[in-house]
């Protein structure tokens, strides 16, 4: 039997330059567990350092999360990257850190630690998290889909940082398997201003830096369990499973 999940699949931890200290994978998985969340992606900016302790913390909370990446590619467009369990994303992140120019500076970006399901501080990401790759959109979406991920494109309705505010448009030929409008504006909205949106999948997430904006908006799942298997095919929108975005 289908039943609908809440899903906030855009939220970052301390890993990300400006993510909040306060931001643990600990703290994040019980404040979505607090706010009745049956679903979260762990997205931080070009890593996945700490999504594996999110996931061992989610499933203490009844919280499924979901192992995610938000990168930049070359064109300084944002993406998210989904996948099934930490493999195959630590393994993009292999890829990304390759191909990612540049040493963090603390004093300007924020700290980037890295903390394992105890709230123990196991160490610092030295590198430009807050930068953009050097690869392109087209390549970030092979190499996702390569590793049998999804990728939504973040935030599509904002002026900076989208593949609309980067590009102007989005390509026909690109194969997106989403994208995400931003919590400043209802989907509504959204596609009214840019009727483009019609033809995909379309989520909306926090993309929470702090606490408090966890699942401030979220979007509805209706599946048999809450799994990455069961969001795929509401992406696709086969057997029934569906996604849809409730205005606010």
């Amino acid at each position: 039997m289908l039943r609908c999940f809440q899903a906030d699949l855009h939220i970052h931890t301390c890993l990300s330059p400006c993510g909040d200290l306060l931001m643990s994978p600990k703290r994040v998985v019980e404040e979505a567990a607090r706010k009745k969340l049956d679903i979260i992606a762990i997205s931080d900016h070009n890593s996945a350092e700490n999504v594996a302790a999110a996931v061992r913390v989610g499933q203490d909370n009844d919280v499924t999360v979901i192992p995610a990446m938000e990168v930049t590619t070359v064109e300084e467009a944002h993406f998210i990257a989904f996948f099934d369990r930490p493999d195959p994303v630590l393994d993009l992140q292999n890829l990304i850190y390759e191909n990612l120019p540049g040493k963090n500076d603390p004093t300007v970006f924020g700290e980037q630690i890295v903390v394992n399901e105890l709230d123990e501080v196991e160490g610092y990401n030295d590198r430009l998290l807050i930068g953009a790759c050097g690869l392109s959109i087209n390549k970030l979406i092979e190499e996702i889909h390569k590793r049998g991920g999804l990728i939504v494109a973040a935030h599509v309705d904002r002026q900076a940082f989208s593949i609309i505010s980067q590009l102007g448009f989005i390509p026909p030929d690109i194969e997106l398997d989403g994208l995400e409008i931003s919590a400043r504006i209802p989907p509504g909205k959204a596609v009214e201003l840019f009727p483009e949106f019609k033809k995909y999948p379309l989520i909306t997430s926090s993309d929470a830096h702090y606490l408090q904006d966890i699942g401030k908006v979220r979007t509805s799942f209706m599946l048999q369990e809450p799994t990455f298997g069961e969001l795929r095919q509401a992406f696709a929108n086969t057997n029934s499973r569906r996604l849809f975005v409730e205005e606010v």
